[in-house]
């Protein structure tokens, strides 16, 4: 993200005003888009849904990360513990095929599926199906896989992709920016789209925003790109390292590794950035720290002295009992209706 988008966006500068009108334009286009889709809806899509396993939405209403993809393995891990077989799909945005749907393999080429998708199957091993039209990933999984749930990494405003609970995600530092719409703000749909879904998490203890549940993302251990090694979260403190993070908002993860007492030169690449061999290496004998999501498109480099900070989603037991109930609900349903 430019500076200037930054400064626009969550720095209060006055170019908004200008940019406002065309906010409205873009309001009026989304209101349109989903007025022909209502109305083109067909009876038989809204029958299939008893036919299907429950579809969990995690989105958010912003443009850049929040914090969806380590709720969605969080999710993943938690169905996996209790025995059931979740599945996912996603845009993977930043990756490109000769043709879609695209099933996520033991050995995945971010460059194919996206970077997120990767991530997701290599931590987690679960099936991950990746489409531009998620409403294909979706029948695509279901056709390959036996899955008990479906949990889709973002897809809130892609309308023909069949929902049964929708839960966002908020980044606490940077909440809802201006709270206006793109492209004077970072808003995707207006803040009042909220008052629909049936959860709002937020990424860190001081949201901007009310939420019904709070996520914290904790190190857990280092781990070498290139494979094998593992060390603990303070194996870098009091040391020097070069950090390249290409995510929604590189400066979170700048703050961790302050946080773990690590002095380091920050390298900021766009969101689902495609990295060069050349982009990381900088001639020194420092540690070359990233995120784990930068870790995938990374790994094939074979890089001597580069690591990745696997973090886990941390929330409370009341928010897994409120997911609980609500599939206990859908099963209910479909078995008396």
């Amino acid at each position: 993200m430019s500076a200037w988008i930054e400064r626009v966006w969550y720095g209060g500068s006055r170019w908004k005003f200008l940019l406002w009108p065309l906010s409205w334009l873009y309001l009026l286009i989304v209101a349109i888009r989903k007025a022909v889709f209502v109305m083109t809806k067909s009876t038989a899509e809204a029958d299939a849904t008893s036919l299907r396993p429950p579809v969990i939405v995690v989105g958010n209403l912003t443009v850049g990360g929040a914090g969806k993809t380590p709720l969605v393995v969080a999710l993943v891990e938690y169905f996996q513990r209790r025995g059931l077989k979740p599945g996912v799909i996603s845009r993977g945005y930043g990756g490109e095929s000769e043709s879609y749907p695209v099933l996520v393999e033991r050995h995945p080429d971010p460059k194919v599926t996206g970077d997120e998708p990767a991530l997701i199957h290599m931590r987690t091993g679960c099936p991950v199906v990746v489409a531009p039209r998620r409403a294909e990933a979706l029948q695509k999984l279901l056709d390959v896989y036996d899955c008990d749930v479906v949990i889709s990494d973002d897809g809130l405003q892609h309308l023909a992709l069949p929902r049964d609970m929708e839960i966002v995600v908020v980044d606490a530092q940077r909440g809802w920016g201006n709270g206006l719409c793109l492209p004077a703000g970072p808003l995707r749909e207006p803040v009042r789209r909220v008052q629909s879904v049936d959860l709002v998490v937020s990424n860190g203890l001081h949201a901007q925003v009310g939420a019904d549940y709070m996520m914290q993302l904790r190190p857990v251990r280092w781990k070498k790109v290139s494979g094998g090694e593992e060390k603990s979260t303070s194996y870098f403190a009091g040391r020097t390292a070069h950090a390249v993070a290409a995510i929604g908002n590189p400066g979170r993860f700048f703050a961790t590794l302050a946080d773990l007492d690590i002095a380091s030169i920050q390298h900021a690449f766009p969101d689902h950035y495609s990295y060069a061999r050349k982009d990381i290496e900088f001639n020194d004998n420092l540690p070359v720290l990233m995120t784990e999501k930068d870790a995938v498109k990374c790994k094939s480099f074979n890089l001597e002295n580069a690591w990745y900070l696997e973090v886990g989603a941390e929330l409370n037991s009341a928010f897994y009992e409120r997911i609980d109930a609500r599939l206990n609900e859908l099963r209910s349903h479909k078995k008396h209706g």
